[in-house]
């Protein structure tokens, strides 16, 4: 099997992870959108996300019924927690510890 970082960008099957465990409440001034959907904001911030190292992925979910950026990864480390922010451009982001993704292989 191979081993690989994958990145998904706003997939349906990434919504039906929910992210009812929003990071620390948010500033006032955090908590408003840009304008920009959500897909866009995703899409933007990837590569400075995984570019963190144990960053695996993002993904596009839902927090108390408003949609949300998560971030996968293989621990959570306070090296992860510092570099991975509360929001991005007013959507709350979430942290969700799934360790390393892995290719099937399809030949088995």
């Amino acid at each position: 099997m191979k081993l690989f970082s994958s990145v998904f960008l706003g997939l349906g099957l990434a919504t039906l992870a929910g992210c009812a465990d929003v990071n620390d409440a948010q500033s006032p001034k955090e908590s408003k959108m840009t304008g920009k959907t959500i897909e866009q904001v995703q899409e933007e911030h990837t590569e400075h996300l995984m570019s963190i190292p144990g960053v695996v992925g993002t993904a596009i979910g839902e927090a108390d019924g408003k949609p949300c950026i998560k971030v996968f990864v293989t621990a959570k480390t306070a090296e992860i927690e510092k570099g991975v922010p509360k929001s991005l451009e007013g959507y709350p982001v979430v942290i969700e510890v799934t360790g390393e993704f892995k290719a099937l292989d399809r030949d088995s």
